[in-house]
């Protein structure tokens, strides 16, 4: 599993969980290969359970990479194939952003679950049209947000949060760097109008946590900004932002996303999330301990009986998909609601649109 690309960064299982039904019990199709993420959202079905079906993208070396890590999955003539097949239960998609919703919308009323890598909207109005789908349809519109259904040491982080080990979250630190690899980003990756912009494309998995951890509903954008420091051929682009936060339970976040990973890091980006409770301290270093080790889902754990560091890889999985399956199934909503998706990303995109643009000085 390569680290070094976040694009193509796909997380296997190394814990041995039941798969949460039989082949053919639940039947997926995959449309849209525009991000290299479709890896990861596929191996987290097909880790659970899950039978992919078909696959469709008119870019036929796209679909080549993807056949030779899935041989099994047929390939589909047309989207209208996929959508008119009564047996397939879900879509998962990583076609270009701006993309997203009009295809989830589409599978929704075709009576299909959804799964959009992240960003799922990329506009107010858009987030809307999903709800209202949603909820005329019963059928559910999931995102991708891989930086915690994904990492294991954030979700130990989350267990011990709802086990009450650290008391009430007051505040929630997250610094996300990530490796640019330009050379290999495709044009519509610098488009806004195609991306979504930083704050939306990778901030949405940072208002996602901080959602998560502090269990708020409600968040005030206190200040948001992002910059273009280093891209002067992409004069829309922004590598660098940053946003605080201040939640209706009075938590607070400042997160930092950015694209400037060294070229040394034996990792896409060195992920940080720091968390103060009011019986405890964590930090999490999720993709590997600088320096130190290349392993990453190191948690460092301070309460009221010492130091702890635990290292979680390997001892928790990735049960959201498995969850994700069983609300499909069962009309629940244990893997996450449908609320929440929505608001982080009615978040991300106000954080986007308000934010202040900085021009660097030479």
């Amino acid at each position: 599993m390569q680290k070094m690309d976040g694009m193509t960064y796909a997380p296997i299982s190394l814990k041995n969980r039941d798969k949460v039904v039989k082949e053919n019990d639940f039947r997926f199709s995959v449309i849209g290969l525009d991000h290299g993420h479709i890896f990861a959202m596929t191996n987290g079905l097909l880790e659970a359970g899950a039978t992919i079906v078909a696959v469709y993208d008119e870019d036929k070396r796209k679909l080549d990479e993807f056949l030779q890590r899935y041989p099994q999955a047929g390939i589909a003539s047309s989207i209208e194939s996929i959508l008119d097949d009564p047996s397939i239960q879900l879509i998962a998609s990583a076609i270009i952003p701006s993309k997203r919703s009009i295809l989830g919308i589409k599978a929704l009323k075709s009576g299909k679950h959804f799964f959009s890598d992240k960003p799922g909207m990329l506009t107010l109005e858009e987030v809307s049209q999903v709800e209202m789908v949603c909820k005329s349809t019963h059928k559910r519109y999931f995102i991708y947000f891989g930086e915690r259904i994904h990492v294991e040491g954030a979700l130990y982080t989350q267990q011990l949060i709802e086990q009450g080990k650290l008391g009430r979250i007051l505040s929630v630190t997250i610094l996300a760097p990530h490796r640019l690899n330009k050379a290999s980003r495709p044009n519509w990756f610098f488009n806004p109008k195609e991306n979504g912009g930083i704050l939306i494309d990778i901030g949405s998995h940072q208002l996602e946590q901080f959602l998560t951890y502090t269990g708020a509903e409600e968040v005030e954008i206190l200040h948001s900004s992002v910059a273009n420091y280093n891209n002067p051929e992409h004069p829309e682009f922004f590598d660098f932002g940053h946003c605080t936060l201040l939640a209706d339970n009075g938590a607070v976040c400042y997160f930092r996303v950015d694209w400037f990973t060294p070229d040394g890091l034996g990792a896409w980006g060195d992920g940080r999330v720091f968390v103060v409770g009011t019986k405890g301290t964590i930090e999490i270093r999720k993709y590997l301990d600088i320096a130190q080790s290349e392993t990453g889902d190191q948690v460092y754990f301070v309460d009221g009986i010492g130091e702890h560091h635990i290292e979680t890889q390997g001892i928790i999985g990735y049960p959201f998909f498995g969850d994700l399956i069983l609300d499909c199934l069962h009309n629940t909503e244990k893997a996450i609601t449908q609320a929440h998706t929505l608001q982080v990303m009615r978040l991300a995109i106000k954080a986007q649109n308000k934010a202040l643009i900085i021009y660097p000085t030479k």
